[in-house]
């Protein structure tokens, strides 16, 4: 089940159908039960949010644990996977869940929701037939320039657009560690605060950045680089 991207969007950006579904369940696994609950009692749609319950599915779940976290959906009941942002299973660890019902032959039902990754690849007008993510970049500097040289060969050679993210707080250490190491004629979009208030997507070329350089504000961000035709 999505969940928003910025703040205070739920109603700009869950469609009706998804609170249709959110309504019908009960039982849910997250990342942080505390935003999680946040999330959902801001849709208003629960009579209380105290008689809903939450296992945590976070990137420090082990396999021998989700018998139990999977145990009310054993039991007959809908389970709904929430992300801390954007859709699950998606630069998320939603997949293991999703995998389990997989194995147990337990319909899975994807719902529509914002995803930071797509639509910064639609505003970037970088490839969209070939794109790659990435995750995160090393956060030491070398091993991070190094990175994005061998990705930037493989942007090239693939036509393909790599995509990565960053905490908001080293937006400007990527941001000058992309300057330093693409080519001038390499186009990098650099998507801001994607759905929120001060949500800003530009593409220029490393050379037009290079120019006229921004200081990056601390929000979430998402880079993006390839060739353009």
């Amino acid at each position: 089940m999505p969940n928003t991207i910025a703040d205070g969007t739920q109603f700009d950006v869950i469609p009706p159908h998804v609170i249709k579904a959110l309504k019908a369940t009960s039982h849910f696994l997250v990342e942080d039960a505390r935003t999680a609950r946040r999330f959902l009692s801001s849709l208003k749609i629960y009579d209380s949010i105290e008689s809903l319950h939450f296992g945590i599915l976070n990137k420090d779940t082990k396999p021998d644990q989700l018998d139990e976290l999977m145990s009310p959906l054993m039991a007959g009941n809908y389970m709904g996977v929430i992300s801390e942002s954007g859709c699950p299973g998606v630069a998320d660890p939603g997949s293991m869940a999703v995998q389990y019902a997989h194995k147990r032959h337990i319909q899975v039902v994807p719902l529509v929701g914002p995803s930071s990754i797509l639509l910064a690849l639609m505003a970037s007008g970088l490839n969209g037939q070939r794109f790659a993510f990435n995750g995160y970049l090393p956060v030491d500097a070398k091993e991070a320039i190094k990175t994005i040289k061998e990705l930037e060969k493989e942007s090239i050679r693939k036509n393909q657009t790599q995509l990565f993210i960053e905490t908001p707080y080293r937006n400007n250490q990527v941001f000058d560690h992309l300057l330093n190491a693409l080519s001038p004629s390499t186009f990098l979009t650099i998507a801001l605060d994607i759905t929120g208030t001060t949500e800003n997507i530009r593409t220029k070329s490393v050379s037009d950045w290079r120019d006229a350089k921004p200081t990056l504000p601390k929000v979430p961000s998402l880079f993006l680089f390839g060739q353009t035709n």
